[in-house]
């Protein structure tokens, strides 16, 4: 079962706790005012849920760090601060050490679980929020249960019978196994909330390109026919019709010099060139419509409620 830092698993995590920050938080022995560290980071499981609190031991032990379950802890989000049930010094004394380059495998984790299974409260002892907080703490919580004999009206202690310790298997091992270590119930854990991912589809629109429309000149030689006129004379002689009779004297009129003027004209291409609009080219932009499917593994986290012969109410 592997375990994840929690900015690891959401980067948005903040946000399940109302903008509140639980990394930081100071950590106090429950029943008590004695500081035994500070949150540094908290650990989570495949699917997401809380597992365990990376507590820095700084006020009982300088320089190290410990794993603390979830279900050893309380959150009081009015004073800023995690409550550790029923840990001592000994016991933060004993635990492993937790280093952020090693890797909480089983056998490490084993060996966290092993000193709070050994310690003021044993793997059997339930974190029922009714019982009192004087048996849930204490030096010997866990090894006493309340009697009463015939020359007594109060209660006392005797000493409980021994409990053996279960046996757990690497390969189907269940946080549900051990809820005192891992349940987060109602009352120490109200506002931790359970996540899950969706995919939210959002468009950006962004630039592929451009395009430029510009005019260039191309030449070419043009030929153009334009047909013209060009006058010449003709002087044709022709035999008259009386040709050989005698004609009087009157009507002839000897003439020297220039007797007729005839103009003559020619027509000459007159070509030169002009601009016409050939067309019209009309630049403008469409919208093309297309759907994009994509896919994606998301994850959602389920609230597993371990509490057997107990009456559940669920909302």
């Amino acid at each position: 079962m592997a375990l994840y830092k929690l900015e690891d698993f959401d980067t948005d995590y903040r946000n399940a706790f109302d903008g509140n920050d639980i990394k930081g938080m100071s950590v106090y022995v429950e029943g008590s005012d004695e500081k035994v560290g500070s949150i540094s980071d908290v650990l989570v499981d495949e699917e997401g849920r809380f597992r365990y609190m990376v507590v820095d031991l700084g006020f009982w032990i300088f320089g190290k760090k410990v794993l603390l379950p979830v279900g050893r802890a309380r959150i009081d989000y009015n004073s800023d601060r995690v409550y550790a049930i029923g840990m001592t010094r000994q016991q933060a004394e004993d635990l492993p050490e937790f280093s952020e380059r090693d890797v909480a495998d089983y056998d490490y984790e084993e060996r966290v679980r092993g000193v709070y299974r050994g310690g003021n409260l044993d793997a059997s002892t339930s974190l029922d929020a009714s019982a009192p907080l004087e048996a849930r703490t204490g030096a010997d919580a866990s090894y006493y249960q309340p009697t009463t004999n015939a020359y007594e009206t109060s209660a006392t202690l005797e000493p409980a019978a021994p409990v053996a310790t279960p046996s757990y298997n690497r390969d189907t091992y269940n946080y549900a196994e051990e809820p005192s270590l891992y349940e987060m119930n109602e009352r120490d854990h109200q506002t931790l909330k359970l996540y899950e991912e969706r995919l939210v589809a959002n468009k950006q629109r962004r630039k592929t390109g451009e395009v430029a429309v510009g005019k260039h000149v191309e030449t070419e030689t043009a030929r153009v026919a334009v047909p013209v006129e060009k006058e010449r004379v003709v002087i044709e002689r022709v035999t008259p019709t009386n040709v050989g009779q005698a004609v009087s004297s009157n009507e002839v009129a000897f003439r020297e010099g220039e007797v007729a003027r005839v103009e003559i004209y020619e027509e000459t291409p007159d070509i030169r060139k002009e601009t016409f609009v050939r067309e019209e080219v009309r630049v403008s932009k469409v919208v093309d419509h297309e759907t994009v499917e994509s896919q994606e593994t998301i994850r959602r986290e389920e609230l597993d409620v371990n509490a057997p012969g107990l009456p559940i109410e669920e909302r």
